[in-house]
């Protein structure tokens, strides 16, 4: 049987280990780039330390919603290296996201790192201009780096377009499964008083939210009536 009060320690011990590795890799790469150290078990203020600033992350703060995708995927989650995204306020960033473990394999934080390549995509886009070349890359996707968790799973809402143009009550019960499916398969429902502000949002009451909720998992759930997970 495994005791918790072991595990949190050797969480915490990493933790405490990797503060350093995150002001050395900010020291390293500069101004542009910023090291986020994320405590899982606290999804609400995740972060435990910062170096740098590229992002406007301060200690306390919440994840964003890589981090709460990586929070839902639990024990499967994998590193993510070398995505690029953009803040809200329009720079583009260079990350990488990399899971933390204890010695039982499960997954408890993750150490991020940011690096703003705003200035090479401009420089980018002038000399492919000079040259005559079409720039034909993809936009990269906004990420919502917030300190308020309540902002980040407002960002998710806002991303399942649901709003005056596409009402819940327009929604069939499909449509309805899908959306607590996703949220769901986004983190959303890890964090607290996240069904609550789901259920706000959309109008409806707390108890028909974890209904939903309820059947989108059942719906989901591979494991055959009778069987064992």
């Amino acid at each position: 049987m495994t005791d918790h009060r072991t595990v949190d320690a050797e969480r915490d011990a990493i933790l405490a280990a990797l503060r350093p590795v995150a002001d050395g890799i900010a020291a390293t790469f500069g101004p542009v780039c910023e090291a986020v150290l994320h405590d899982y078990r606290h999804p609400e203020n995740s972060v435990v330390a910062v170096a740098g600033s590229v992002t406007g992350r301060a200690v306390g703060g919440a994840m964003s919603e890589i981090g709460m995708r990586v929070l839902a995927r639990g024990d499967r989650a994998e590193d993510e290296l070398n995505y690029v995204t953009r803040t809200r306020s329009g720079k583009l960033v260079k990350a990488s996201t990399m899971v933390l473990r204890d010695s039982t394999g499960a997954v408890f934080g993750a150490l991020c790192v940011n690096v703003d390549v705003t200035a090479v995509g401009e420089a980018h886009a002038l000399l492919g201009a000079l040259a005559g070349l079409t720039d034909a890359r993809a936009e990269a996707p906004v990420t919502t780096f917030g300190n308020d968790i309540d902002s980040v799973v407002d960002a998710i809402l806002d991303a399942h377009r649901i709003g005056p143009d596409r009402p819940w009550g327009g929604l069939d019960r499909a449509q309805r499964l899908d959306l607590f499916r996703g949220l769901d398969e986004h983190g959303v429902f890890a964090v607290r008083r996240a069904v609550e502000q789901v259920a706000a949002r959309l109008g409806i009451s707390r108890a028909s939210a974890y209904s939903y909720l309820s059947q989108a998992r059942a719906a989901t759930d591979p494991t055959p009536a009778g069987g064992h997970a």
